[in-house]
């Protein structure tokens, strides 16, 4: 019955998912992608909140309540990124773990905002127009070692983006078509993270993105 009960939830899911070790043969090894499930209308990102914000968000499909619009949130296209910093949903006040299924032209919106967390020599004039920038900015960019499973780097980069301003009140309340709880997915597949049995882990579909927008994709550093 309970083997019946964990199928069946990932029958209800609405993120596709597929074998981790099938994946990883179709997936770059280094250079900077955006590793995501999308389409022409979305895309998924994860974040993770404490119960009380996360349970808000699945309950009213939007984030309010407790969700502060005064800070910076983080979203990550990139699964096992996501899984890097919540510790598999282990960390206190990273319990719950979401699927937002964001509308694609939001997402394509903050690239086309972004401002590097770091100075970029070859993208900003000088350090001092770049502060400016991060100080005016509404999105943040960062990119980091991707990491496998287990935490370890590996030379792929992964992105995420920082969200604020007025940029933060449309995410929360406009910008996102659902809000998926897959805490208990998260939880299943941590167990054969654990027991070393990465033939049995089953991981978000991803594939490379790309924008539409050309200049964005060569901003962003990203293998075309």
């Amino acid at each position: 019955m309970k083997e019946f009960e964990k199928n069946n939830e990932k029958e209800m899911m609405k993120i596709k998912i597929k074998n981790y070790k099938e994946q990883l043969e179709e997936w770059p090894d280094k250079g900077h992608h955006i590793m995501a499930q999308y389409d022409e209308d979305k895309i998924i990102v994860y974040q993770s909140y404490r119960p009380a914000i996360g349970n808000f968000g699945v309950k009213n499909q939007f984030f309010g309540g407790p969700f502060k619009y005064t800070r910076m949130t983080w979203i990550k296209p990139n699964f096992l990124w996501m899984m890097y910093r919540n510790g598999w949903g282990t960390k206190e006040g990273q319990e719950v773990v979401l699927a937002i299924h964001l509308k694609r032209e939001a997402f394509e919106r903050y690239l086309s905002q972004a401002v590097y967390s770091n100075f970029q020599k070859d993208l900003y004039e000088d350090v001092e127009h770049w502060k400016e920038e991060v100080a005016s900015s509404s999105i943040r960019l960062q990119w980091d070692p991707d990491h496998d499973p287990y935490g370890g780097k590996l030379e792929r980069r992964a992105i995420q983006l920082g969200i604020r301003n007025e940029e933060i009140v449309k995410y929360a309340k406009e910008d996102i078509i659902e809000i998926e709880d897959i805490s208990e997915f998260v939880n299943e597949q941590y167990q054969h993270v654990l027991n070393n049995e990465l033939d049995k882990l089953i991981l978000p579909l991803e594939k490379p993105f790309l924008s539409n927008n050309k200049q964005v994709n060569n901003f962003l550093r990203l293998v075309q």
